[in-house]
């Protein structure tokens, strides 16, 4: 083994089933002064960047920029160099003397040797260790054309066109959102949220891979982003077993950590994936390169997992609604989509968090940058779906209140347009009264059944697409009790806020309109 690569090798977190007990690897001696160091210099280094309009600014202002200052510059930075040669060093001395280290290397080595591909595989799950050093398990641009899932067409508003007189706008909205913007809207995407969230998540995946069998791959995105991902296989081990749950996490979620644990509990097969830019994840958390990561991650489960399209059901928690709706508008023929605390538009949300002065330029960053806009993607999907709101949301409500929950205005942008005869505009307000304090869990209204038999009748003859014409003909009085059937049918309440952990209890399978052929109604 070459001093080389214990220098440059790959940070290793943890190896599995150590001795006495299990536990995070610690760096010890000179690889831990070492560490010390450069981890310091990398935290110096990132602080500069985000802050470098401001550094550059103030030297220019002191007279940094003459010929003497920058030969003090450039002897500082050959000073740095130095530190930064040494650090490496004394870390290379150290691993080469750690045993778990130099097992990671022996594993890493069996990549380039002529072992089976299992067996490489098997010898390098038995760590943990920086990411970036894993091979490909799934690459979607290896398949064949025709087993390749085509995206939804795009908004309106991704033919970006600049006008003059809103140029300089154009200009700010765009420098934000490649800076700060896209980390405020996804604060997961920063390094240094995760170097600090990094035993929590390396404990997570651990429990996963421990106490569930979870088996960890990549996956190559077609814009050739590698993706991090855990997969959970609960087949043969009871009813759900055989249907695939796929986690599209929040905006500072991730896999390790996230809600993953409803799914497990129940038995189902679990897939779990993180953001592009989040932990093991490359790139950045945009909406394109965000598309690209779940429709590779479905790829992955259809082509290399071996599920069927309707075995899958697309749960999203917060903004992981915009990743499962247009996976499911992708996919429509899913088994069900499971919308948890999500809302409909983020400009929505971005807008009351940021000076009303610049609320101009949010909307143009917003909009031409990041423009999550589940309202939209609802006609696109029309399968079985569910929406959870939290009652005591604080993210996506004003001030906890219940009746500005943007999730209530998500679902009834869907039942307005599936059912457009039946939520008319006296319908819609009465519906808003309805949601403004919390829905009883499971209340039934002796009035269901006749309900659902309207619409089992009206599928089976005219068939279950949407927009669904059933109510044209129906009085007010009908159209009230169908349109809070049909509400309590897509929508639960679950009393807690934005980031509590959803029981097992409020997973379901999304209610569907059953087809009976040859139903006749009496």
């Amino acid at each position: 083994m070459s001093f080389f690569k214990c220098i440059f090798g790959p940070k290793l977190y943890l190896e599995y089933g150590s001795s006495p007990a299990q536990k995070m690897y610690e760096p010890v001696g000179l690889e831990k002064f070492g560490e010390q160091i450069l981890y310091t210099l990398s935290l110096m280094w990132n602080l500069s960047y985000y802050t470098s309009p401001l550094i550059v600014t103030f030297l220019y202002r002191r007279g940094y920029f003459v010929t003497d200052s920058i030969s003090s510059m450039a002897k500082f930075t050959t000073s740095i160099g130095l530190i930064v040669i040494i650090s490496l060093c004394m870390r290379g001395i150290g691993r080469s003397q750690n045993r778990s280290y130099v097992k990671l290397i022996k594993a890493l080595e069996t990549q380039k040797s002529n072992v089976t591909n299992d067996e490489k595989k098997r010898a390098l799950r038995r760590f943990d260790f920086d990411f970036r050093a894993w091979d490909v398990d799934f690459d979607v641009n290896s398949l064949q054309s025709d087993n390749k899932k085509p995206g939804t067409p795009g908004s309106s508003r991704d033919k970006r066109s600049f006008q003059l007189a809103t140029l300089p706008c154009e200009l700010v909205a765009y420098a934000a959102m490649h800076t700060f913007g896209i980390r405020m809207i996804y604060p997961g995407s920063v390094k240094l949220l995760q170097n600090y969230m990094r035993p929590m998540l390396v404990a997570g995946r651990a429990k996963l891979i421990e106490e569930q069998n979870a088996t960890r791959y990549k996956i190559k995105t077609v814009d050739s982003n590698e993706i991090d991902s855990i997969f959970v296989d609960k087949r043969g081990r009871g009813s759900n077993g055989n249907t695939l749950v796929i986690c599209s996490e929040g905006n500072a979620g991730f896999y390790e950590i996230g809600i993953m644990g409803t799914p497990i509990a129940l038995k189902y097969s679990v897939l779990g994936w993180n953001h592009p830019g989040f932990e093991g994840s490359t790139g950045q958390p945009y909406p394109d390169q965000d598309k690209n990561a779940i429709d590779s991650v479905i790829q992955f489960a259809i082509n290399k997992l071996g599920f069927q399209v309707d075995d899958i059901v697309l749960y999203g928690w917060s903004i992981g609604g915009y990743s499962t709706l247009w996976a499911a508008s992708c996919y429509p023929d899913v088994k069900g989509v499971i919308i948890d605390a999500s809302f409909d538009d983020v400009l929505y949300l971005a807008q009351p968090r940021m000076p009303a002065s610049l609320a101009g330029i949010v909307r143009i960053a917003i909009r031409n940058y990041c423009n999550l806009n589940n309202t939209e993607l609802l006609p696109n999907y029309n399968g079985p779906i569910l929406f959870i709101r939290r009652t005591e949301d604080e993210i996506i409500a004003e001030d906890n209140q219940i009746h500005t929950n943007r999730g209530n205005f998500l679902t009834l942008a869907l039942l307005k347009y599936r059912y457009p005869n039946i939520y008319k505009a006296e319908q819609l307000n009465r519906m808003k009264k309805i949601l403004s304090k919390p829905i009883e869990a499971n209340a039934n209204n002796d009035d269901d059944d006749l309900c659902m038999s309207r619409l089992i009748t009206f599928a089976s003859d005219q068939g279950k697409s949407f927009p669904m014409e059933i109510g044209e003909d129906y009085t007010d009085i009908t159209r009230n009790i169908m349109a809070e059937f049909l509400l309590r049918k897509h929508f639960r309440d679950y009393k807690s806020t934005h980031c509590t952990p959803l029981p097992t209890d409020f997973f379901n399978i999304p209610w569907d309109i059953p087809i009976e052929h040859g139903f006749v109604f009496t």
